[in-house]
């Protein structure tokens, strides 16, 4: 029987049918609608726990002292991404640009600011925030999000055009010879930044790990671009030789390629782990190893694997920072929304809020933070005005004493150029990201250097939407560097072609595309 959880579907093979496959077709539609069946269960279920069932708890359970009526437009975006949740990982096509950000919209700018906003509670890093600004702050990220919407929309309006022309992608494949230096490269830095930290980046607590990252690299932007070469680029050659395993010519190539996955793997987890790493780059590194064993190789694992990520952000992320602390608080909260409350991990709205405030004060240099980030490599000698982190920004303008602020996009936007660099960030947002997908979706069927891009960038979008960008620019850049490292030729073997729309995007559960 033909398999539909593969994605695209394979094409019919040509001849006729063999015999004692007579009552196949029958058996195949039968399991097609228990299969139909299944996912419209599945996709209703969904919408009542994510759409339904959290929003009207965290309404009844989170003490009705509301400080504004901003927490009804934030329910109604925590709703809307519940259902473009629910849509996407019910319809088992790896879109993982576009769950990630619905991800972290239902996360830190509804689930956080609805509970924050019903509480009185705000982030305790962010106090002061004037009332009046938690509308128009709401509004500011509707905004954001709508024009990711319609940015989105415009490339799959491009997208289906150029497929009714027949236009085709080719698969991008990876370079053995780049690879191979790659990895040798990455493995010798790997161990630069594990022979410095010792025993502490294995053993210790963070605050302990943190603090010896600092006694060994003082400076902070070269801390952060020395430790981010310890893992990124041995993270892209993990991903690279488990694509040269699927194409390897022979038995020993294959078992070469997975003993070099493996070994970097076991590496990259002693530098990056969840005792002493941050949860973002932590998550970042587990999910994208996760994706190169193939975790969203068919529909079934892609639902299993984007429901497990649902989970991991709602239950494991909100309690997983205490027992990496000397001291950390374990049992101390109240609930599951209590988490949310006055949490300074949960700070994403109040520092729009913030942006908005330095914005409306006129403070505004247009695109000067932008241009900190993209020329994060500058030394400040040779730049003396360069621009900081804008959570520093932030935070200095209003005047508090903690400074390790995030800054998301919608705050990066508006310190940048006001409301109208928002609508034009999130339409390219929207744009790229579906852009991205279209090339990452039969990647991770047909393999090739962009199933290493939809393991890596995906989850790191996160680290990007959540902010400052300058603390993010630095991974990210030297992450892209590596994978174009290991591009290799854009002709493939014969069939390996693949539509930007793959066929099977469309069969989910009577689902509308997305």
């Amino acid at each position: 029987m033909t398999r539909t959880d593969q994605f695209p579907e394979p094409s019919p093979r040509p001849g006729p049918p063999a015999a004692g496959r007579v009552a196949s077709p029958a058996a195949d539609t039968a399991g097609d609608e228990l299969r139909r069946g299944l996912r419209i269960l599945f996709l209703v279920t969904s919408l009542a726990v994510l759409s339904v069932g959290i929003p009207a708890f965290l309404v009844a359970d989170v003490a009705d002292l509301p400080r504004s009526d901003a927490w009804i437009m934030t329910l109604a975006l925590l709703v809307w991404a519940g259902i473009r949740l629910s849509f996407l990982w019910v319809r088992g096509t790896p879109r993982l640009f576009d769950f990630f950000f619905w991800l972290f919209v239902y996360i830190f700018m509804g689930i956080a600011p609805t509970a924050q906003i019903l509480s009185g509670l705000t982030s305790t890093t962010t106090p002061g925030v004037d009332t009046g600004f938690d509308m128009p702050t709401a509004g500011v990220v509707l905004l954001g999000v709508l024009c990711y919407e319609i940015g989105r929309l415009l490339w799959m309006l491009r997208e289906s055009r150029r497929h009714g022309e027949g236009r085709r992608v080719a698969v991008r494949s990876v370079s053995s010879w780049g690879t191979v230096v790659l990895a040798l490269i990455s493995l010798a830095l790997s161990g630069y930044v594990l022979s410095r930290l010792g025993a502490i980046a294995l053993l210790g607590s963070r605050d302990a790990a943190a603090a010896a990252r600092a006694a060994v690299w003082p400076d902070p932007a070269v801390r952060s671009v020395v430790f981010a070469s310890g893992i990124y680029p041995l993270l892209v050659s993990v991903g690279a030789l488990a694509q040269l395993r699927r194409t390897a010519s022979n038995e020993q190539s294959r078992r070469l390629a997975l003993i070099g996955a493996v070994a970097g793997a076991a590496v990259l987890l002693l530098i990056v782990n969840p005792i002493t790493s941050a949860r973002y780059s932590f998550g970042t590194v587990v999910f994208a190893l996760a994706v190169f064993a193939g975790a969203v190789a068919t529909r079934r694992r892609a639902r299993i694997t984007m429901l497990a990520a649902i989970a991991g952000f709602l239950f494991v992320f909100p309690i997983a920072d205490a027992f990496r602390r000397a001291g950390g608080e374990v049992g101390t909260r109240s609930g599951f929304f209590a988490e949310y409350l006055s949490n300074p991990d949960y700070d994403a709205f109040w520092q729009v809020a913030n942006a908005l405030s330095y914005w409306l004060d006129g403070l505004v240099a247009p695109l000067s933070q932008f241009a900190g980030s993209v020329l994060f490599w500058v030394p400040r000698a040779l730049w003396p005005n360069k621009p900081t982190d804008t959570g520093i920004l932030l935070a200095e303008y209003r005047g508090y004493a903690f400074d390790n602020l995030s800054a998301p996009t919608w705050a990066e936007a508006l310190v940048n150029g006001g409301i109208i660099a928002v609508v034009i960030a999130f339409l390219l947002i929207g744009v790229v990201l579906r852009a991205m997908d279209s090339r990452t979706v039969p990647a991770f069927r047909a393999g090739g250097v962009w199933a290493i891009v939809g393991g890596i960038l995906p989850v790191f979008m996160t680290i990007l939407l959540r902010g400052s960008l300058l603390q993010a620019t630095g991974a990210l850049f030297l992450t892209i560097v590596c994978i174009m490292a290991v591009r290799g030729p854009a002709a493939g073997p014969p069939g390996a072609e693949q539509h930007p729309f793959p066929a099977s995007d469309s069969d989910a559960a009577g689902a509308p595309s997305n």
